[in-house]
């Protein structure tokens, strides 16, 4: 079956509540100018005007479905800092229940900064540790998830392998879930994208997706069987793949396959936008949508992320405005 992007009904998430589970982060920029050249070494030197920072990787993915409307806690690690408590506390004004972050003396708050000049990123700096939590620590999250998905509608996971994740809170949560009959939705990479055998939907961006199959062939009847074959291996009801600029793709058992354009925006900056793409895409498919539709929805919101600059939050009507628009085609 195929579907005109017109004909797309946005759900409307203000009754959902998910839980998200993953790895926080802080994405930090400076932002300046350059004017001279470092007398000390062949480097520039970046003139610092500005300095923000917004909640990243799972705490984004959590912004984002606040931001679209439906509620939300967020389930992760942080450390016994200041941007542990930044992190914390703006999570909080958004609205996003935060009684699940849980702080370990030993790490860091995960922190990505971005030097940025003229609107041309020079250099990132990490500050992580990619441990796995401690036994104490992994008690207290898996007791966190429990809580959480009693009186949510779904589990997100959003591992960027910075140490949340692990094998065994995978299957705790994995568990869980099936029994409690709630839908696991999951961002996973590579390496742990087996943990999660079962989920409703899993979700890999265009070098993950190849770091499984191989070379990806473009989209089309070669693309169809290698996602068959990936989704079947991985044991997922449906499975989405990111492809950059040329669109996304989506395989159910019952839908089949899909393939949704892109939609042709200018692209500010694509930090985050996977967090965005996945956020949509959960609360779609938690709010009744058919893979498909909530393939095209996350397309769309993806397309939403990327006109802005850094990471950021896309608002349920800058998403109902782009639906509505109608931009994207879809085929099958």
């Amino acid at each position: 079956m195929a579907y005109q992007s017109r004909s797309i009904l946005l759900p409307d998430f203000s009754s959902l509540h998910l839980t998200v589970l993953g790895d926080l982060m802080v994405d930090e920029y400076l932002r300046g100018i350059v004017r001279r050249i470092s007398p000390e070494g062949p480097v520039v030197v970046v003139e610092v005007q500005a300095e923000d920072w917004q909640p990243g990787g799972a705490a984004n993915v959590a912004a984002n479905v606040r931001a679209m409307g439906a509620s939300s806690d967020v389930i992760g690690l942080v450390g016994e800092d200041e941007m542990g408590a930044r992190l914390r506390e703006s999570l909080g004004r958004m609205g996003v229940g935060t009684d699940g972050l849980t702080v370990e003396g030993a790490r860091p708050t995960t922190r990505k900064t971005r030097i940025v000049a003229h609107s041309q990123q020079v250099v990132r700096v990490d500050r992580e540790t990619t441990c796995a939590p401690n036994e104490a620590s992994l008690l207290t999250l898996v007791a966190a998830v429990k809580s959480s998905v009693d009186r949510s509608s779904a589990l997100l996971v959003s591992d960027y392998r910075k140490g949340c994740l692990t094998a065994k809170l995978a299957e705790e949560v994995m568990a869980y879930c099936r029994k409690a009959g709630k839908p696991v939705y999951v961002n996973p990479k590579p390496s742990s994208a087996s943990w999660f055998r079962g989920a409703a939907a899993l979700s890999l961006n265009h070098g993950e997706a190849e770091a499984l199959l191989g070379p990806l062939e473009p989209p089309g009847p070669a693309l169809k069987l290698q996602g068959e074959d990936l989704r079947s291996q991985l044991g997922v009801q449906a499975l989405l793949i990111t492809l950059g600029p040329v669109g996304l793709a989506c395989w159910t058992a019952e839908d089949g396959y899909t393939f949704v354009e892109a939609n042709t925006v200018e692209v500010y900056d694509v930090a985050g936008a996977g967090d965005t793409t996945m956020a949509a895409f959960a609360l779609s498919l938690a709010g009744g949508s058919p893979a498909p539709v909530a393939a095209m929805i996350a397309n769309h919101a993806g397309a939403c992320a990327v006109r802005k600059t850094g990471v950021a939050a896309v608002t349920y009507a800058e998403l109902a405005r782009a639906v509505h628009a109608g931009t994207t085609s879809t085929t099958e």
